[in-house]
């Protein structure tokens, strides 16, 4: 939903209401049950996300391209016979060679003349994106979840509690791309994480920090707003089953970038304690943040926080953002372009070119070649 508000003749604003997340439409097979309302009334679905350590099970490239090269022979070969059906109507109707009456309809209106779908369309859809129906628990239908549990204690399948629509403050509560991607990266790269102590910037729901949790000694997973913290506390705990005896420990706790310090307050319920900080500042190999540029100001503040951050630890540290380049429409520009993605790929510029006696930060793009672990659309603006 848009709203559109108009100050000045000649400066309309744009606000978005809701902010949809399209993870959860491509996951083949799978129920997403409504499990409760969340503290503000928004409601939960819990979903299960399986890693395919057998690649071959995700529908490949290659399947896709037969299926696209199929669709087209079919097309290729039916436009002879629509070809002459065209030239047959056209000698009926009198109209040119170029066909321009064609276009329009008996009002004068455009007509457009579309292709009729084949089942090797639907075959090709159904590759790229699976159907998905949304059941929603009813009071007292808690035992619909009785199934679904059995066929999810195995060690391979993430459990994820999030929501599917929310305002823009609330985005950290959806599944984004570029969390799978992340996390598609640790799986792939686990020996280099084994046994790290690690900090994730903006965890929302957590399933990055969880797979991490999978190899790494300690992961903190931070963000901001209790609300947000408890699910992913509940994520967490929802799959216990992933963390190896006496590793993985994900801890949730409160950083706001907008603020300087750690909260150390011992009243609210995600602060940090001394001894926290301490481990963190001492111990700290590896920082990760996955789809949180999309809001310039916040973007200015991850950085400074980042630069706090990585000032304070005792050992050299590897940072790994991922990200969506989201285009859009402005009127300024008058033309469809990747703002965020810019602003922020101009701070990770002066980030890298940033003069400190002590600190030095280099900045290397990571190819996506690498093996894709959890069902999602790869898309090539990740």
């Amino acid at each position: 939903m848009v709203d559109v508000t108009e100050k000045e003749m000649d400066n309309p604003t744009f606000k978005s209401d809701t902010v949809l997340s399209d993870v959860h439409l491509h996951c083949p097979n799978k129920r997403h049950l409504m499990v409760r309302l969340n503290a503000v009334g928004q409601p939960v679905f819990r979903s299960y996300f399986k890693i395919l350590w057998n690649t071959e099970d995700l529908p490949s490239e290659k399947r896709v391209r037969e299926a696209t090269t199929e669709r087209e022979h079919h097309y290729r070969s039916g436009d002879e016979l629509c070809d002459q059906d065209r030239n047959n109507e056209k000698k009926e109707r009198g109209l040119n060679s170029e066909g321009v009456e064609a276009l329009l309809d008996d009002d004068g209106d455009l007509e457009v003349v579309r292709r009729p779908r084949s089942a090797s369309d639907l075959e090709a859809e159904d590759i790229l994106r699976d159907r998905v129906y949304p059941v929603i628990l009813m009071k007292g239908k808690d035992d619909a979840f009785e199934d679904e549990e059995q066929e999810c204690t195995c060690s391979d399948v993430v459990k994820i509690e999030h929501t599917m629509a929310t305002p823009l403050e609330d985005v950290g509560k959806q599944v984004w791309r570029a969390a799978f991607l992340l996390a598609d990266y640790i799986l792939f790269k686990r020996d280099t994480f084994r046994c790290c102590l690690v900090l994730e910037l903006g965890g929302g729901t957590g399933i990055t920090s969880i797979i991490m949790g999978t190899v790494a000694k300690r992961v903190y997973c931070t963000d901001v707003g209790d609300d947000l913290l408890t699910m992913c506390e509940q994520n967490i705990a929802l799959n216990k089953h992933l963390m190896e005896p006496g590793r993985g420990e994900v801890k949730v706790k409160e950083l706001d970038w907008l603020k300087d310090e750690f909260c150390t307050d011992p009243e609210a319920p995600y602060s940090w304690s001394e001894e926290e900080i301490a481990d963190l500042h001492d111990h700290c190999t590896v920082i990760m943040a996955a789809d949180v540029f999309y809001d310039d100001d916040l973007t200015d503040a991850l950085f400074r926080m980042l630069y706090r951050i990585t000032h304070n630890l005792r050992n050299s540290c590897t940072v790994y953002l991922a990200l969506e380049k989201r285009l859009n429409f402005t009127l300024r520009h008058m033309d469809v372009t990747c703002e965020a993605y810019s602003h922020f790929r101009n701070t990770l510029n002066d980030l890298e070119s940033l003069q400190d006696r002590k600190m030095k930060y280099t900045v290397e793009p990571i190819k996506l070649d690498f093996c894709q672990f959890l069902v999602y659309e790869r898309i090539e603006q990740l």
